[in-house]
């Protein structure tokens, strides 16, 4: 077995210039060297290009055209990807310097797993300040089915030939498309995670989509459950996205 395994790693990007500098910088300056980097821009109409192109020796694709959303996006940079673990960074998020040699710490234990992550992650604001950090320990796909839905996606890992295998990711879905590769993927392996610090950063501000479409995220997290066989006795995750709603439409109607 090869203890240096290749990994691809793909950000999508659209008019992201605020950002994705120092998103780029955060892969290419990872301690784990062997590392295929891909960015797929939909055709971004701010200065993202011109950014991406200060290092295109140092990426390995750089494709810019127009895409059927995130999605999509991610789907031809992994149909590209050569690693034998893919995994994505969104335009504004970051990966910590040795995130990388961590997971491959977990692969060279157990190569066979579908999802490898990190169980802690820091949330960051605009201008890369700590907000929080936390700790999310996810078993199996019966937790994320009947607990608690919520996936940590920034700095984890994917068995490039399950992702092959399950059909990539489902364009379909604009805001949980990594729940639902989750779902798909524990049915033909396990999850492998390390409970390190935190090795990447989750960027929360008033314009990601995560923050302007919470109803419309909520009404996708709870067609994806349904997908995958949450049943409505399943009291836990109901209650849960039941709550997050009612206090969405708080907030919604206070900050008219």
């Amino acid at each position: 077995m090869n203890k240096f395994p290749l990994v691809t790693i793909v950000t999508p990007s659209f008019n992201q210039s605020k950002f994705i500098e120092e998103t780029i910088l955060s892969v290419l300056n990872q301690s784990y060297k062997n590392i295929q980097y891909i960015i797929v821009d939909g055709c971004s109409t701010d200065n993202t290009m011109e950014i991406v192109n200060k290092f295109k020796d140092q990426i390995d694709i750089i494709i810019s055209e127009k895409d059927k959303g995130q999605a999509d996006a991610i789907n031809k940079g992994f149909k590209l990807a050569k690693g034998e673990l893919v995994g994505w960074l969104n335009s504004d998020d970051i990966l910590y310097p040795d995130c990388v040699a961590q997971i491959i710490k977990l692969y060279n234990i157990n190569n066979r797993g579908a999802i490898y992550y990190n169980s802690y992650n820091d949330i960051i604001n605009e201008n890369g300040d700590l907000i929080t950090s936390y700790q999310h320990l996810i078993p199996n796909k019966d937790h994320l089915l009947k607990s608690n839905y919520d996936v940590v996606q920034q700095g984890s890992f994917y068995n490039r030939l399950l992702v092959k295998r399950i059909g990539y990711l489902d364009i379909n879905n604009f805001y949980c498309m990594d729940l639902d590769l989750w779902l798909n993927l524990l049915d033909h392996g396990a999850i492998e995670y390390t409970n390190d610090r935190s090795h990447a950063g989750f960027r929360i501000y008033p314009g990601t989509k995560t923050e302007t479409g919470k109803e419309k995220f909520l009404k996708e997290i709870h067609k994806v459950l349904k997908k995958h066989g949450a049943k409505f006795y399943y009291a836990t995750i109901w209650h849960r996205i039941y709550i997050y709603y009612i206090k969405t439409k708080i907030k919604k109607y206070f900050c008219q």
